[in-house]
């Protein structure tokens, strides 16, 4: 878990360099830098869990440092999906950048047709306003993330993509 916590702020990083908007690559930076701090963390506690055996304790800070990686991964998504929104500039001809906008790109055009559709549906009421319990949610990036297959979700064992190992390859 925190290996994958590693490769969302590698994400987010790749993301922030691309961004248009200043302060939403700041925005980016930043959720990117904390969910990094909280992954380095979980690793920390994970093993000296390993080495010390059961302890309710250790147990409980385990948790606690998953539950918090967990929200800040949803503070990254969030704060990617803002830049893609406000734009992002060309990816270098670097393989992982590349991947990381076609992602962005993928997610970015769902988004473009959900909201087509739901403009050519007749959910209005009387004052042309929404009808919120017809409206189908947005998608976002988290959904897109949680639709990939498990089966293909490569843990690497460091922190850090080797050669061959792209940060979306457990998205696929």
């Amino acid at each position: 878990i925190a290996s994958d916590g590693q490769v969302v702020v590698r994400f987010g990083h790749i993301l922030a360099k691309q961004c248009l908007d200043q302060r939403c690559s700041t925005e980016l930076l930043r959720a990117s830098e904390h969910t990094h701090t909280i992954s380095s963390q979980l690793g920390i506690v994970a093993r000296v869990k390993a080495v010390t055996g059961e302890s309710k304790a250790c147990s409980e800070l385990l948790l606690s440092n998953v539950q918090n990686l967990v929200r800040a991964v949803q503070h990254v998504l969030r704060a990617a999906e803002a830049a893609c929104i406000k734009g992002l500039g060309q990816p270098s001809p670097d393989p992982e950048e590349e991947e990381v906008a076609a992602f962005c790109l993928q997610w970015k055009k769902n988004l473009s047709w959900h909201r087509a559709r739901e403009a050519l549906r007749s959910s209005r009421d009387e004052l042309g306003l929404r009808k919120t319990q017809e409206a189908k949610a947005e998608p976002t990036l988290m959904a897109l993330v949680q639709e990939q297959p498990p089966q293909t979700r490569n843990i690497p064992k460091h922190s850090s993509p080797r050669k061959g190992h792209r940060v979306m390859d457990r998205h696929r």
